[in-house]
């Protein structure tokens, strides 16, 4: 278990009462004759009377829908079912009235920035679910979208939503092999795509893209143009079945919405896993877990209420945008943004911050590192007077990260480091803001999630590093997978390790002030001699050297054994000698143990990851030694994978 250490942040008296945890509190007790004390009680509380906590989640958060009278059967894993009798409409929920009167701001860069009014957007779904109808779509259908993080998406995902149609969706950066290994699995009937995107300074045109994909999806009976860089009109001239969107908006008029209550588990959204390894998993989300899931995370972990401002640097790729779409059933704006979040300027997302008095900063932690090796200090060059928190994802926030953020963003932001996933399409750990931030560690369990670490032989582990699990069921569990009849390749997913127990696939550790550690991904761990680590461990201390700019370990198979090898990319100029190799060596060797300290550095020119960031250890892994890497669409940077193959230096 990770020892004691000072906070870096603790709630004030007044946002502490004033807290969403507080206010929730006070009134499950009243519902529940428990007499919670802190956050320990009221996460203990949640995990034993399931059924009372996620009964008050829907009351507390104002769910607009038929609950029913039961809330869970069939308690196992997979196969339970919360709010069996209920009818809910997802959309119904996120456009609910509210007093502020701001719905989007959206920014692409320097190149586009608009406004967006809760009427406005109420209008533009309203035109939307008009003209899916009138395509013909009905409940079940799959929607596929190609689309920055614009208004628009959100549009067209909640018109979707509204008729219980499936939307599902990638960014515009993937290539047409990977639009088509995930949207050609589900066979969407409407594709809805942008004319373009920005990205560092260029404009891309998908003219040709969307030429090459469109013929593979034969189940597609239109295409939907968004215009975004004034090529729509070409566009849809040359794509058969296409229109525009100004054509539909000049044929249809506004009306009041008419939402389809559906059951709780009706689908929602497919989700894709990052399929490096393979095709991507095509994993099935329905509407009432999903918005459980996000109201409680949003208002109680996240203290978002009505009139925030929430951004999330995301794309529509990566299950954040689905989550960041979510806050608008908390009333709040959302601040969307698309395109290098380095462009123009490595300033760019803390102007916008600032301009648009955001209240929730959302990124990855690979942003934060790199503005930290930018040597960044918005807190001396911008007035965020009203950020409230940062959250962070995407992959483990060193511990010198956590520091940095206090140091040089805001000494009295609340620092949420949050982790769960696609899988889940919401958190199994995140923040607490009615508790201390420690550096390096996630704060709490997600209230109602049965969240253990286990050893190889299914015991809970106090300390020390093991699988996270989740042994109860919860209800933004996936309905399944598409095209898995009999759920063989969902059980295999999460359950085949433990039977009846979530399995994810993190490698993770308590703490001793009830947070815990995130130590990477549990089938990326190293095994060198037979001692599990975490590839997180070393990447918190290489990338404290200022001439690191990333890196990537993977364990190598040598000698019958498994050597641990670390690949670094550096800052442009530096050269990899020996007096940097010794450094490398040092930090990893004080900071970590000596059996972290690699076999072999190498100095690489870039590193592969995917399209929401990460890096790919798994690929990487594949092609040193000699693999066939399945799904280089799914790659941001494919062609940085032959950097690693063939490698001299892995030769002895």
């Amino acid at each position: 278990m990770v020892a004691l250490n000072a906070p870096l942040w603790s709630p004030s008296l007044s946002s502490l009462e004033d807290s969403g945890i507080k206010r929730f509190m006070a009134y499950f007790d009243q519902v529940s004759d428990r007499n919670c004390t802190d956050f320990a009680s009221l996460h203990a509380a949640s995990i034993e009377d399931r059924e009372v906590f996620w009964s008050s989640i829907w009351d507390f958060c104002g769910v607009i829908g038929d609950k029913g009278e039961r809330v869970l059967i069939d308690d196992r894993m997979p196969g339970a079912r919360f709010f069996p009798d209920a009818k809910l409409n997802f959309a119904e929920n996120l456009l609910r009235p509210s007093d502020n009167p701001d719905a989007i701001v959206f920014r692409s860069e320097d190149r586009v920035e608009r406004r967006m009014s809760r009427a406005e957007l109420l209008d533009l779904v309203s035109v939307a679910q008009q003209w899916l109808i009138q395509q013909g779509i009905q409940e079940g259908d799959r929607v596929a979208a190609i689309l920055p993080n614009m208004p628009e998406a959100v549009a067209l995902m909640l018109a979707t939503a509204s008729i219980g149609a499936i939307w599902s969706s990638c960014s515009p950066d993937f290539g047409p092999r990977g639009v088509l290994d995930r949207f050609g699995q589900i066979s969407p009937k409407i594709l809805i795509a942008s004319d373009g995107y920005f990205y560092n300074g260029k404009t891309l045109n998908l003219a040709e893209k969307l030429s090459e994909i469109v013929p593979h999806l034969p189940s597609l009976t239109k295409i939907l143009i968004i215009p975004l860089i004034g090529a729509d009109e070409a566009i849809a001239a040359i794509i058969p079945n296409a229109m525009t969107l100004s054509d539909v908006v000049s044929r249809v008029s506004p009306k009041a919405l008419d939402y389809k209550r559906l059951p709780f588990n009706h689908p929602l959204f497919i989700l894709f896993s990052s399929g490096t390894t393979g095709v991507p998993k095509c994993i099935i989300h329905g509407a009432g877990g999903t918005l459980l899931q996000h109201l409680k995370e949003h208002q109680l972990h996240c203290n978002i209420v009505e009139g925030d401002r929430v951004f999330y640097f995301t794309t529509l790729g990566w299950m954040m945008w689905n989550w960041l779409v979510s806050a608008l059933a908390s009333g709040a704006t959302l601040i969307l943004f698309d395109g290098s979040p380095f462009s123009p300027t490595p300033q760019t997302l803390f102007d916008y911050a600032e301009a648009e008095r955001v209240s929730f900063f959302g990124t990855s932690a690979k942003y934060l590192d790199s503005c930290k090796k930018a040597d960044l200090a918005p807190i001396l060059s911008h007035r965020l007077h009203g950020l409230k928190t940062i959250a962070s994802t995407g992959s483990p926030l060193a511990a010198e990260t956590f520091e940095w953020v206090y140091q040089s963003i805001s000494k009295t932001v609340h620092l949420a480091s949050i982790s769960g996933g696609t899988d889940i399409v919401s958190c199994f750990v995140l923040g607490d803001p009615t508790s201390p931030v420690y550096s390096g560690e996630i704060q709490r369990p997600g209230l109602g999630m049965a969240v253990d670490v286990w050893d190889d032989d299914g015991h809970s582990l106090a300390s020390g590093k093991g699988e996270l699990v989740c042994k109860k069921a919860f209800p933004s569990m996936p309905i399944g997978f598409w095209d898995d009849e009999g759920g063989s390749k969902y059980r295999a997913a999460y359950f085949d390790r433990f039977p009846g127990i979530w399995c994810h696939g993190d490698f993770a550790e308590w703490t001793h002030n009830g947070g815990m550690i995130i130590h990477g991904r549990s089938d990326a761990t190293l095994n060198p001699g037979g001692v599990r680590i975490g590839t997180a461990e070393i990447y918190a201390q290489v990338e404290q050297i200022q001439d690191v700019l990333e890196s990537i370990a993977i364990g190598q198979n040598f000698q019958n054994d498994v050597r641990i090898v670390l690949f670094v990319r550096l800052r442009e100029g530096v050269v990899f000698d020996t007096t940097l190799e010794q450094t490398i060596r040092h930090k990893i060797r004080t900071g970590a143990s000596p059996r972290h300290v690699p076999a072999k550095i190498v100095a690489v020119h870039d590193i592969p990851r995917t399209k929401s960031g990460k890096i790919t250890e798994l690929a990487v892994r594949d092609i040193v030694h000699g693999r066939e890497i399945k799904n280089r669409e799914a790659l941001a940077n494919p062609e940085a994978l032959e950097l690693f193959r063939d490698l001299p230096e892995l030769q002895s």
